[in-house]
């Protein structure tokens, strides 16, 4: 962005419908204008939006149609498809740039990355490695990754790397680029001494590897002709997939192939495999060639085929990512930092984690602390380190109140001053909202403690008044305004909760003390306003979802802006293709917007998240003691269609919570009667639907089950082991080059080569079979709705309406709801 001023077109942030996006736009717009950088910011609801916003914003930017190209930054947008092809910068003649000096960085943090974006590179450096002489020039990209000499303003795709694509992805990197530098070839299916399964595999990564942009009804009758867009591309350092030619990524599913082309430009290894025979060989005949390049790549394409099939996850809040690059440029302050904090602690109300949408399995250490495993407590922990940088004992504290609140364990509920903006660390217990609610109602609240107190029951209902009652408070001071509580009470609050939850399976409810081994692992965040307000993160991400997914009146209203009444005879189906839906949604990002730098904007919008979350506890328990909750053979299901918060829960978001509310209440009932999870430990996910009059149609969510929690210290573990292997097959490989070379020269005879290549290919498969153990760790209770929708809808002819950049998200007509879930249930849900 340096070359960027004042005169500069502006940049364009297209920006995803979430917290998290939403905080890290707040970061990334406050660095823009510090440097006086223009910039236009463009919220975008699914791919559709981001189709729209590719027509009439992206391509007039580029130079072939008048423009004077520019920047795009897309956050939590567009990671998981073909970025190039959904902007329409893939569609010009032949000979020109693609991207037309549009360069789009792409910042998220869902995962798996769309390779194509990842990897692909740049038309120049493809004819650099067709050049006769290829170094000539010193390449600034190799194989997708922006190296010291790259100058920016080409255009084309730069993925933000959090540091997994090179510690994690170098096999499918090998396999993507082996399969761009092969020459065009034509498989029909023919036998080539390969197992079934991966000739299967070769077949299905066509359609695991491509984009099908989500479809609208009307475009039921086009799927064949969409197919030619890539499925989900995946985050990458430097990779102009808009100026590859699209033909590229279709590569990688099973289509042709360019010769030589490297998205680096940099040559191939002369020490590769297929290096070309000395003079003195003699040359395999051309059948032979063909069927060891066929070998060759479909054991490339079941490489992808098992990434893409993996699932769906999430990687470190975009948020946290850009702070870090606030900090890198020495522009950090509290304002940032709390938007970050916010942002990293919105993922859990989501039910994001290192396994995709699911129920997050809380640490110990209790708190916040349910997010990603040891990776997510890192993340926090280095955020607390930074409020302790930014945030120092204040001199104004003479009599050392927040020393006292934090040995006495009180949550903080005001500054200590008029003036008192800062950031504190606190032990905030499991409960939601409970500044600005009851003890008790925020305690009912609270999906924690209602799944392990099985809150929807009067049983669980004695078991919450016991818990009190142990803890010496009465019920007439519980259910007054937690504010107005008697001190001593709030005092011991924290002590008792260490004391007594344990008896009721509560062991994370409230973090642990402080100590010299652990710190103060678990320990919130809470930001004051003077004396206006003090809010935790966890509340003003539960604040800023609400208006996002409600409103700030909460009022389900028609287009003519009238009140819904889903009772009216005369009711007509309205918005089927749900533009005005997402347009109203657009509208709510704006107010979600304004309201994380307005703390009365936030504090107005209080009883819009009060009003949703008791919303959750009617529903769930309803369904719940209704027993509408049915177990299919791959899943759980239930359906919201009727009472009198259904309409809340057509936002995906909100079913979202609802989904998950619902799973683990599900998920803790199970283990209270069978003393574990279900499905091998991996929990039995969970299939919400809901009903949107309105629009004739059903919103699905997918959750997962609970299990599958991703230990990353043993992953490390894993990576190493890996690390090792490879270096032993590289060596191994080395030596086969040697022998082959000698066998060159000797030239003995063309059945010499074929052994010899079979015993190569032999070695090679043996080795990829010794990784399937760590393919098993990588897929282990993730997400795959995504992967299993997609499956559905290419077998039956149901009308559904994929949009949603959570691909576990899905809308079905009404009338093809139960064979859409028929189908659904012969699937795979969990890896």
């Amino acid at each position: 962005m340096h070359a960027n001023h004042s005169q500069s077109p502006p940049v364009l942030i297209l920006v995803s419908l979430e917290p998290d996006a939403l905080c890290a736009c707040r970061i990334l717009t406050a660095l823009f204008r510090r440097d006086y950088i223009p910039h236009k910011i463009q919220p975008v609801s699914g791919y559709s939006d981001l189709a729209i916003a590719g027509e009439q914003l992206v391509q007039p930017m580029k130079l072939q149609l008048g423009g004077t190209g520019g920047v795009v930054v897309c956050l939590g947008v567009g990671g998981m498809v073909d970025v190039s092809t959904v902007l329409g910068l893939d569609n010009v003649e032949d000979g020109e740039d693609p991207s037309g000096g549009v360069q789009v960085w792409l910042i998220d943090a869902r995962r798996p990355w769309n390779l194509g974006n990842v990897f692909a590179g740049r038309p120049e450096d493809a004819l650099q490695s067709l050049d006769a002489n290829p170094r000539s020039k010193v390449p600034d990209v190799i194989d997708g990754r922006i190296q010291s000499t790259y100058k920016p303003g080409r255009g084309g795709i730069i993925v933000y790397d959090d540091g997994d694509i090179d510690e994690e992805m170098a096999t499918e990197r090998d396999a993507f680029l082996a399969l761009i530098r092969m020459p065009e070839l034509e498989d029909d299916g023919e036998d080539v001494d390969d197992s079934d399964g991966a000739s299967e595999a070769a077949q299905s990564t066509d359609r695991l590897g491509r984009s099908k942009k989500r479809k609208s009804w009307s475009d039921r009758e086009d799927d064949e002709d969409e197919d030619e867009e890539n499925r989900r591309p995946r985050q990458r350092r430097r990779s102009n997939s808009s100026d590859f030619d699209r033909s590229s990524l279709n590569r990688i599913s099973g289509h042709q192939r360019r010769d030589s082309h490297s998205s680096s430009g940099s040559p191939q290894p002369s020490h590769s495999p297929r290096s070309s025979p000395s003079p003195s060989a003699q040359p395999a005949s051309p059948h032979k060639l063909r069927r060891r390049l066929l070998r060759l790549r479909r054991k490339h394409q079941a490489v992808l085929h098992k990434y893409y099939a993996l699932g769906s996850t999430y990687s470190e809040p975009i948020s946290s990512l850009l702070y870090s690059l606030a900090e890198d440029l020495g522009r950090e302050d509290n304002n940032l930092l709390w938007q970050a904090i916010v942002g990293v602690s919105s993922l859990e109300l989501y039910g994001r984690s290192m396994t995709g949408v699911g129920i997050s399995t809380s640490l110990d250490a209790g708190g916040s602390a349910g997010w990603g495993g040891q990776r997510g407590e890192r993340i926090r922990q280095v955020l607390r380190d930074e409020v302790r940088r930014l945030n120092p004992p204040d001199s104004k504290d003479v009599n050392g109140e927040r020393t006292r609140g934090e040995t006495y364990g009180v949550i903080p509920c005001h500054g200590l001053s008029p003036t008192d903006n800062s950031i504190q660390l606190s032990p905030e217990p499991r409960f939601l909202l409970i500044r600005h609610w009851s003890l008790y109602e925020s305690m009912l609240h609270s999906p924690y403690l209602a799944a392990r107190l099985h809150i929807w029951s009067d049983v669980g209902r004695k078991r919450l008044h016991k818990l009190l009652a142990k803890m010496g408070v009465s019920l007439s001071q519980c259910k007054q305004s937690y504010t107005h509580m008697d001190m001593e009470l709030k005092r011991g609050l924290r002590q008792s909760l260490l004391k007594y939850a344990p008896m009721y399976g509560l062991d994370g409810l409230v973090p642990p003390p402080a100590s010299a081994g652990r710190g103060k692992e678990g320990w919130g965040f809470v930001r004051s306003w003077g004396w206006k307000a003090c809010l935790s993160a966890i509340d003003v991400g539960v604040i800023v979802g609400a208006i996002l997914e409600v409103g700030k009146s909460g009022v389900q209203t028609d287009p003519t802006g009238k009140p819904y009444d889903r009772h009216d005879p005369k009711r007509e189906i309205v918005d089927e293709d749900g533009k005005l839906e997402n347009q109203a949604w657009v509208e709510r990002f704006w107010e979600a917007y304004d309201a994380l730098g307005d703390i009365e904007a936030l504090k107005a919008a209080l009883p819009t998240a009060l009003h949703l979350h008791r919303a959750i506890l009617r529903t769930g328990t309803s369904l719940i003691e209704k027993r509408q909750i049915r177990h299919l053979k791959a899943f759980r299901m239930a359906i919201v269609k009727e009472g009198p918060d259904v309409q809340l829960f057509t936002h995906p978001a909100a079913l979202t919570k609802l989904a998950l509310w619902v799973g683990e209440a599900i998920a803790e009932q199970e283990k209270d009667q069978r003393g574990k999870i279900g499905k091998g430990g991996k929990g039995l996910p969970l299939v919400l639907a809901g009903l949107n009059e309105k629009r004739g149609v059903y919103v699905i969510v997918g959750t997962g089950g609970g299990g599958g929690t991703i230990d990353v210290r043993a992953r490390e573990k894993r990576r190493q082991r890996a690390e090792e292997k490879a270096k032993r097959k590289e060596e191994r490989r080395i030596e086969r080059d040697r022998k082959r070379e000698e066998r060159w020269e000797r030239a003995n005879s063309a059945d010499g080569e074929d052994e010899g290549e079979s015993e190569e290919e032999d070695e090679d498969e043996s080795g990829d079979d010794s990784d399937d153990d760590l393919l098993n760790e990588k897929r282990h209770g993730k997400n795959r709705f995504g992967n299993a929708f997609q499956e559905v809808v290419d077998e039956i002819n149901a009308r559904v309406r994929i949009d949603s950049f959570e691909h576990c998200v899905v809308e079905v007509k009404k009338e093809d709801l139960s064979g859409f879930l028929e189908s659904l249930s012969m699937k795979s849900c969990v890896g």
